[in-house]
């Protein structure tokens, strides 16, 4: 469910509270006199000959509370940068690596000749969720943005409107998850399609980033997505299963930098570390979770009946890598727009 919060576009209890307009200003020691009058330093700036008495200034260190207040210096979101960069390397270089055949485990790929048909059916309808899931979202967005009401409701701020979207996007998610899946249409079908209508309306403000630089992110998102899936299914079947441990700790950290945003402008240098850690390390955490969630949909849809007692459900199945995508592409469009310390061109 935490997930489902960090979706959530700017000004909300979101992930990508990220500001473009953090100055690349070094804050200035103050400079405070002594008590003593009688201090006196020698002075030989213009020649040894030339010795000028003027009165001591004693330079005072700023403390550790103003060098965190301060505001933010041009590395602010070096860090990040730096640790998208090199995930992005480790991507392609497994892309290479488990792409090429060079493992010698049994993976995804190998294993599709093996599928009996009920198999290959849950995937098929799994991804036709995911598909219909992301244009259900980006219909509603439009819809949303051509609505002047419904738009002054997506950006409304204040507690009470943040707390009623939170509840809005977790609370319908809940419920979709909660409600036995059937073939056709049924209740689970028309919550799923609330809750896609729901979240579209919430990242309804991305619109006002311009449709060529959605167009763009929406592109950036698509190779991202592609290849991260080629990994999936090229690396060992179980090589993304271990890694659930690790991301449900940095989803928590993720989430924790996104709500101490609201307090913390990026304006300031701890400001401007936090939406570092929620903009890029959100980057590296979704698309972490993208490789776990897509080889567990795929050994779901192979033990049951078999080896799992709970029937697959594919719009469950679908919502996970739904939101994986949903994520990576809002961190996209905010960092083509101009956030995490970069210039939109």
């Amino acid at each position: 469910m935490l997930r489902l919060a960090s979706s959530l576009p700017a000004g909300r209890l979101v992930v990508t509270n990220i500001s473009s307009s953090a100055k690349q200003v070094l804050l200035a020691p103050r400079l405070i006199k002594p008590n003593n009058n009688n201090v006196l330093v020698r002075n030989y700036a213009r020649s040894p000959r030339e010795n000028h008495i003027v009165r001591g200034e004693v330079r005072r260190e700023p403390t550790i509370k103003e060098r965190l207040m301060a505001p933010p210096s041009a590395k602010a979101y070096s860090l990040g940068k730096g640790a998208a960069a090199g995930a992005a390397g480790v991507g392609l270089g497994a892309l290479c690596y488990y792409g090429l055949g060079l493992s010698n485990e049994a993976s995804i790929q190998n294993n599709m000749v093996l599928w009996p048909q009920y198999v290959r059916d849950r995937l098929h309808t799994t991804y036709g969720y995911f598909g219909a899931s992301c244009v259900l979202t980006a219909l509603s967005a439009a819809a949303v943005f051509r609505s002047p009401r419904l738009l002054d409701l997506a950006t409304r701020g204040g507690w009470l409107s943040t707390l009623a979207t939170f509840a809005l996007v977790i609370g319908t998610g809940a419920m979709t998850q909660s409600i036995q899946y059937k073939e056709g249409l049924g209740p689970k079908q028309f919550s799923w399609l609330l809750h896609c209508a729901v979240l579209g309306g919430v990242i309804a403000p991305l619109c006002f980033l311009g449709g060529p630089l959605l167009t763009r992110a929406a592109i950036y998102t698509g190779g991202v997505v592609g290849g991260l899936s080629t990994v999936a299914v090229c690396a060992p079947s179980d090589k993304f299963l271990y890694m659930g441990g690790p991301l449900a700790i940095g989803l928590g950290l993720v989430m924790a930098s996104s709500l101490a945003g609201i307090w913390l402008p990026p304006t300031t240098a701890l400001g401007a570390g936090l939406a570092s850690l929620s903009l890029y390390g959100g980057l590296i955490l979704f698309s972490g979770f993208l490789l776990y969630d897509t080889q567990r949909i795929v050994r779901k849809a192979e033990a049951y009946p078999q080896y799992a007692m709970q029937p697959f459900d594919p719009i469950n199945a679908s919502l996970s890598i739904y939101m994986d995508v949903l994520n990576i592409f809002i961190r996209i469009a905010m960092i083509l727009g101009g956030g995490g310390g970069n210039r939109r061109k």
